[in-house]
């Protein structure tokens, strides 16, 4: 039985990210890329933000958080400015495969969305990967609406992306 206050072994436990964080969050991201056929992970050029997570969002304007269970990284989500004024995107969602439809991709999702109401905006958006096809129904589920075309990035992974957003209550 744990104390009062405390959190069980198993539970996990979100926290604002370190840069510390590197190495776990490497782990994380190459996890749920190797669920899929050509996605690559490539922190020297591409996901250098790994490296220095927290100081990269801070440098601008958002913040990271990680979620953290028996002593590892399992979870992630950060948020930056959107190219369009008052309104947030949320960045870097990734729940590792066994600690999925446990509620950890909405709590993440919160955190972003909370943060975006508390700054005054009146909405969120990301771009996720075409192949993400479960992280497409959870932002469905959480009343995120899928725009219209694909942008193509040009990186390793040949990634396509779709646009969502979600405009907040006011």
């Amino acid at each position: 039985m744990n104390r009062p206050g405390t959190v069980p072994d198993d539970e996990p436990d979100v926290r604002p990210a370190r840069d510390s964080d590197s190495d776990g969050l490497i782990a994380l991201v190459g996890s749920c890329f190797s669920e899929f056929d050509g996605c690559v992970l490539d922190t020297e050029t591409e996901m250098v933000h790994l490296l220095r997570v927290a100081s990269h969002f801070a440098a601008v304007e958002g913040s990271a958080w990680v979620v953290e269970a028996n002593r590892s990284v399992v979870g992630s989500v950060a948020f930056r400015p959107a190219t369009e004024a008052r309104g947030l995107e949320l960045q870097m969602l990734y729940v590792l495969s066994p600690w999925r439809h446990r509620g950890l991709g909405t709590r993440l999702v919160a955190l972003v969305e909370s943060e975006a109401w508390r700054r005054g905006c009146l909405y969120v958006d990301l771009w996720s990967d075409t192949r993400f096809t479960d992280a497409h129904r959870l932002y469905r589920s959480l009343g995120y609406s899928q725009l219209p075309g694909v942008r193509e990035l040009d990186d390793l992974s040949a990634t396509r992306e779709y646009h969502f957003t979600k405009t907040l209550p006011t």
